[in-house]
């Protein structure tokens, strides 16, 4: 990975990570993560405004991790769904860091077993 490359992955997941951060978004992502729903129907199931949910769905959408369509019939409606991918570089970030905690755990055992 070149430096822009690494750079612009560390933005990514603290942009992920930030969106994230707020428990009605985390919930939203869950919701979405059975079927795609409109704005409204988010905004009933967890009882918040329209305003405050499409607050909500903005900071989803800058992070990438939901995208918004329309049906054909009516460009008013907003259907929002998770983006697939979207969580990728987040899991190899983190797949990484478990790599690192297991192999430094290993090496602590080895040296604790080694010096009895």
């Amino acid at each position: 990975m070149t430096a822009p490359e690494a750079v612009d992955s560390v933005r990514s997941i603290d942009a992920l990570l930030a969106g994230l951060a707020d428990p009605t978004r985390r919930r939203i992502v869950e919701l979405l993560g059975d079927r795609p729903r409109r704005v409204g129907e988010l905004a009933g199931e967890l009882a918040v405004s329209p305003s405050r949910m499409s607050r909500h769905l903005k900071v989803l959408r800058d992070c990438r991790l939901v995208e918004e369509s329309s049906p054909d019939f009516d460009a008013r409606i907003r259907i929002y769904s998770l983006r697939s991918g979207a969580t990728a570089e987040l899991r190899r970030w983190l797949d990484r860091m478990e790599q690192g905690w297991s192999e430094q755990l290993l090496a602590l055992k080895a040296h604790v077993e080694g010096g009895r």
